[in-house]
């Protein structure tokens, strides 16, 4: 381990007070157990997610990667969070997880996206120290407690056979001969692993990322051929790296930092690095000579070539001109790392030869004499059809085995945590004895990317966006804490004591805030009188108002009225930017209520797993009944979500369903009155008593 300074210090401390929970296997191989509550297949952002939430459940937990020193890597851009993306960073950290806390303390340059937008669909992102980043989830690993680490590759999952088409996780086998481990529950976290190719050019090997082996193939073999699972296979890239001292910089336009940093942690209230400390980002553009090179390499570029899908949001350079041609795109420079000499150029993923990739960058003005540190290769993948999983995360044919991150299709840091979490949450409840559960998407947008995967399924890599919820003034990046923190304690278990009081408190504090700012009611007269020091916007006060309803106002703050009145409202400034938001949205949310209270209602009829769609006694098409039968959602919600579902046939089995629970309520209700009725006479003989309650 290597730092300098205290985070350098404080990092390697933790490192080596952790290494006795570190094992490898299978040279030298030594478990302190055989058997766990949980295994975690996988070190990256879902792995260690996933591991850190069983831990702190209360699980047994191991953690399998293939290297150590890989554990919390960014394999990619150097960077968290963003549109879509910084509200699943704040609401894993809002259910006490790793990513936002390791944000705040790697991050080198914090901005929010979309500030000339509502609150709601503002994006925290932060571009990140690559090492900072990978010491912080190391060390907070090594000191979780119930946690242990193990560096070894998983050449099979162990499964048993309850009944035909259904199995039940019994532990991994590691490759070299090494004993089996038992677990009651396995988390597979393979991320671009399984089965992962890499292409460079007319090159291509085995690998998930460059410098790493592949899973085991056997592991893909027991996914496919012992449980049956439908399998795909998806793509992605990753940009060269290139040399920041190699660039003209005079010839980019530079983009500052926010000058008050966000932290992303709603246990912090700064950064660690400071303001003045932050690195700065740089914009360039693509130019016909981009284009001119992308068409000559097409030939030596067999990944481009390839049928396999990619993420629509985050395309190669190749992907961009083929599909946009003539046209100028946009490429950051961003900076890896507080120290780093290398500058990772975002928009300009590609896989083809390195020669042609050095012409490439080349053609871009700013970059006319730089040079290459690594450069950009692609990656095929396998991963499972989401369908095939329960709002758990745990595959619906294979009791014990959850998977999460990018082999349920999707892409990217956030989403991969996000799943992790849950995933790590309902695999130590399983073990545990304890039900699983499910994240609504009226509540979070870790329900909605559940819920999108689980029903409607992926045709290419999934990537979360404020745009996929419903609710999303609601499920904004600042009430993450109030939508989630009490729940994780109270229901689920994966919340600490410390931020649960926490949470208590900020709640506590903002009811007492908004109590006292609606009892504040003044004419616009008096409103005026009180601030005309203060703000322009008292002028457009034309009725009777309270003070919740000033703040709906753009130009009128919370600090102008504390400041106005402070005997009141000064002792509440540190909520002032959640109180201002609050004020804003409330009124919309409490016209959502109803349609909020509908959803739920719906994701309240749980359908059987066991229902036979084909032969339902119900007016269905029999396209429709196929997808159901594919597909078999758990509750009638998840149902009216599938693509190819029409009304008419959501009203068919919504009567279903109603109808039936209204059959078991009678059942219950007769029963519960014969079990309490008094007898007025002779017991009755068994076959009376089922001739009555078959009449």
């Amino acid at each position: 381990c290597t730092g300098k300074g205290r985070a350098g210090t404080w990092a390697c401390a933790s490192l080596r007070n952790g290494l006795s929970r570190v094992s490898r296997a299978p040279a030298g191989y030594r478990a302190i157990h055989r058997r766990y509550d949980v295994i975690v297949v996988g070190g990256g952002h879902a792995g260690t997610e996933a591991a850190a939430a069983a831990a702190r459940v209360g699980a047994e937990t191991l953690l399998v990667t293939q290297k150590i020193d890989t554990i919390g890597a960014l394999s990619c851009n150097p960077s968290l969070g963003g549109v879509g993306k910084g509200q699943l960073v704040r609401e894993v950290d809002a259910l006490d997880g790793l990513c936002g806390r390791a944000g705040d303390r790697a991050g080198i340059h914090f901005s929010v996206l979309n500030r000339s937008k509502g609150p709601a669909v503002w994006g925290p992102r932060a571009q990140l120290d690559r090492q900072r980043y990978r010491d912080f989830i190391q060390a907070e690993l090594l000191a979780t407690p119930r946690l242990e680490v193990m560096e070894g590759s998983v050449e099979e999952l162990l499964v048993e056979e309850e009944r035909p088409g259904r199995h039940r996780v019994t532990g991994i086998r590691l490759a070299g001969h090494a004993p089996p481990l038992e677990a009651s529950s396995v988390i597979l976290t393979t991320g671009t692993f399984l089965s992962g190719f890499l292409f460079l050019g007319q090159t291509s090997s085995p690998g998930g990322r460059i410098g790493d082996p592949p899973s085991s193939s056997g592991l893909s073999r027991t996914l496919k051929e012992t449980l049956g699972l439908q399998v795909g296979r998806l793509r992605t890239g990753t940009p060269p790296r290139i040399l920041k001292d190699s660039v003209d910089l005079t010839l980019a336009t530079l983009h500052p930092p926010d000058q008050h940093p966000t932290p992303f942690s709603f246990l912090n209230t700064h950064t660690h690095c400071k303001p003045e400390e932050q690195l700065p980002c740089y914009l360039v553009r693509t130019t016909p000579g981009v284009d001119r090179v992308v068409m000559e390499s097409l030939d030596d570029n067999s990944h481009i070539q390839e049928d396999t899908k990619g993420p629509r949001y985050c395309p190669s350079i190749e992907s961009r001109v083929l599909r946009f041609p003539g046209r100028s795109h946009q490429v950051w420079l961003e900076p890896e790392g507080m120290t780093s000499n290398l500058l990772y150029p975002q928009g300009l993923s590609m896989t083809m030869p390195p020669d042609m990739q050095l012409r490439l960058l080349r053609q871009i003005p700013a970059l006319h004499r730089v040079e290459i540190s690594t450069p950009g290769y692609g990656v095929q993948y396998d991963y499972v059809c989401p369908t095939q999983l329960c709002p758990s995360l745990q595959v619906k044919t294979t009791q014990g085995l959850f998977l999460a991150g990018q082999i349920n299709g999707t892409t990217g840091y956030e989403e991969a945590a996000a799943q992790g979490l849950w995933a790590g949450v309902n695999a130590a409840r399983s073990a545990l004895a304890a039900p699983l559960l499910a994240l609504s998407r009226t509540e979070s947008y870790i329900g909605v990317l559940i819920d999108d995967l689980v029903t409607r399924g992926v045709t290419e890599p999934y990537r979360m966006f404020t745009s996929r919820a419903e609710f999303r003034t609601l499920l904004r990046p600042d009430n993450a804490d109030l939508r989630l923190t009490l729940k994780g304690f109270e229901e689920v278990g994966c919340v600490s004591a410390q931020r649960y009081n926490e949470a208590v408190r900020v709640k506590e504090g903002l009811e007492e805030a908004f109590s006292t700012l609606g009892s504040l009611s003044r004419s616009p007269r008096d409103w005026r009188k009180t601030l005309e020091t203060s703000t322009k916007g008292v002028l457009r006060i034309v009725s009777f108002s309270r003070a919740t309803e000033l703040l709906q106002y753009n130009d009128i703050t919370y600090d102008d009225l504390a400041a106005a009145l402070p005997e009141s409202l000064a002792p509440f400034l540190e909520f002032s930017q959640r109180l201002k938001i609050e004020a804003v949205y409330r009124p919309h949310c409490e016209l959502q209520k109803k349609e909020i209270q509908r959803i739920e209602r719906e994701e309240g009829m749980y359908l059987s797993p066991d229902l036979d769609y084909l032969s339902l006694p119900v007016s269905l098409s029999n396209e429709v009944r196929e997808i159901l039968d594919r597909v078999r959602p758990t509750t009638l919600g998840a149902a009216t979500r599938l693509p190819g579902m029409t009304p008419a046939a959501i009203v068919h089995l919504l009567n279903f369903v109603t109808q039936k629970n209204n059959n078991q309520k009678k059942i219950i209700h007769n029963q519960h009155s014969r079990a309490h009725k008094k007898p007025s006479g002779p017991e009755p003989s068994e076959g009376g008593e089922r001739a009555g309650a078959v009449s």
